[in-house]
């Protein structure tokens, strides 16, 4: 494993997991940290990771010692994360860079700027296993995974361009996306689907012959149906409100397939669209949401940039696709701004020379 340059001097995973175990495998591995440190309320995982070598010093109480943390990480099951956050915000330094791996990101975003902690930036690693627990940690799980980062309005530039240059580091593929459209988006493709596998698993089970004949593409069809229950449960109603428009939009989609039953022409060209859409998905994606054209920002070294960028393009119905932090440096900064059209480039260019900013295509 190449080793990289040292990012953090000491680097804190709160719950010492599946992904937190290989997110710790990872800084170690890759020399991103010179200390790793586990927090966890369990004594059994905390005593695996550090017989595994996950970890180099393991926690089961919060104090002083969290203060001298660079990194922390948030990486307890999406119920827990929460009452996670208010646990840690008091004993956490003005110099720690805060991160999070759950896959829910408004209700973290909201509650960490609630709680005052600044240097925050939501985030979710797309990689897990049906196999939990830090026995089954390992940093190849996160290596060409699409890792979302998720920055509000008050996220500073800083501490984005900081977690951003860790998952590359980490051989991950970040995308940065606001938290409500991480939500929407994650409903679909992945909440969605644990709902429609435990639909289907229960017809199954409520009807001894159809068991019989359940094999190979039912069992593939329905395989998120196997992950923990408690914690699959959790996951989904932490996304309730995206979900249950998801769900509706699912079944309207439903709907329409069975009308096509009668319509064997319209039935055939659903299946070919299908297809297309199926075969086209690669096994490794390396984004969710490609930019097309690029617009570069110079932002001057004030609080807000992000904020005041991001929501003057919203409110003139600009969408930015992607968000990368080129440099940072004492007199400012520069932000990639991935967008739609070269209409987008042009019209967000004007914009914001207009508020003083200075602005450059790329492509």
């Amino acid at each position: 494993m190449t080793r990289t340059a040292q990012m953090f001097g000491v680097a804190v995973i709160a719950g010492v997991g599946l992904i937190g175990g290989s997110l710790a495998l990872g800084l170690r591995q890759r020399g991103l940290a010179g200390r790793v440190i586990g927090y966890d309320a369990s004594p059994d995982a905390l005593q695996e990771a550090l017989a595994l070598g996950v970890i180099d010093e393991a926690r089961a109480t919060l104090g002083e010692w969290l203060r001298e943390a660079d990194l922390v990480v948030l990486a307890a099951p999406v119920k827990a994360l929460l009452p996670l956050a208010r646990e840690l915000a008091p004993w956490l330094g003005p110099q720690a860079t805060v991160t999070d791996v759950g896959s829910v990101k408004n209700s973290i975003a909201a509650e960490m700027e609630r709680l005052g902690v600044r240097q925050f930036v939501p985030g979710h690693p797309m990689a897990g296993s049906e196999r939990g627990g830090v026995g089954n940690a390992s940093a190849a799980l996160l290596e060409n995974a699409v890792w979302v980062l998720a920055p509000t309005e008050i996220t500073p530039l800083t501490a984005l361009s900081r977690v951003r240059t860790l998952v590359e580091r980490l051989g991950a593929a970040p995308v940065v996306m606001p938290p409500e459209a991480h939500d929407q988006l994650v409903a679909t493709i992945s909440h969605l689907p644990y709902l429609a596998s435990l639909a289907l698993t229960h017809m199954v089970a409520r009807d001894e012959r159809l068991s019989l004949l359940a094999a190979g593409g039912f069992r593939d069809l329905t395989r998120v149906a196997s992950g923990d229950p408690r914690m699959s449960r959790d996951m989904v109603v932490e996304n309730r409100e995206a979900l249950r428009e998801a769900t509706r939009r699912f079944i309207r989609q439903l709907e329409h397939l069975a009308e096509t039953l009668d319509h064997p022409d319209e039935l055939l060209a659903a299946a070919a669209e299908g297809k297309r859409t199926r075969d086209s998905l690669p096994v490794v994606r390396r984004s969710l949401l490609p930019p097309k054209f690029d617009l570069v920002v110079a932002t001057p070294d004030r609080p807000n940039q992000l904020g005041i960028i991001t929501q003057a393009l919203g409110q003139a119905g600009v969408n930015i696709k992607d968000i990368e932090v080129l440099s940072v440096r004492e007199q400012g900064g520069a932000l990639r701004l991935g967008l739609e059209t070269q209409g987008d480039v042009t019209r967000a260019g004007e914009l914001l020379r207009e508020l003083g900013y200075e602005t450059r295509g790329r492509s």
